[in-house]
């Protein structure tokens, strides 16, 4: 007596576990982009904002200290210099911006003359940085 066993079944890769891995590496390194941002500021006692975030593609980094001291990526610099550093150091970049760090005591006139400079030097993409505001 002859067995049928049917025709024999081609092997075939499951697609539903491929896209189950695909997107947790996906997630995984998006998380771990993330985390390794480039954070250049110094540390110094930021304002608060209940709509703060976080800017992630800028070039420089200005902090301005409450003592009124500037500092250009780390390095003390005179008010009169930013904007040629700040030309300098944008130099060949397609859309380079700046990260603004100043102390919440810092007076609104020496905010404005910093951001004169940086718009003396070219720079559009200005982002002024803040801390999250605490709930209640």
């Amino acid at each position: 007596m002859k067995v049928n066993l049917g025709t024999p079944r081609r092997a075939r890769i499951e697609i539903l576990p491929l896209i189950d891995i695909v997107f947790l590496l996906l997630v995984f390194f998006i998380y771990a982009m993330l985390s390794m941002a480039v954070h250049r500021g110094l540390p110094v006692n930021l304002p608060t904002s209940s709509s703060a975030g976080i800017e992630r593609a800028l070039l420089l980094s200005i902090t301005i200290k409450d003592s009124g001291e500037i500092l250009l990526d780390n390095n003390q610099i005179h008010l009169k210099d930013l904007a040629r550093l700040l030309k300098l150091r944008a130099k060949g970049q397609d859309s380079p911006g700046v990260l603004l760090f100043a102390d919440k005591r810092v007076s609104c006139q020496l905010l404005v003359k910093v951001l004169d400079q940086i718009r003396m030097a070219g720079l559009n993409r200005i982002s002024l940085q803040t801390m999250m505001e605490k709930k209640p």
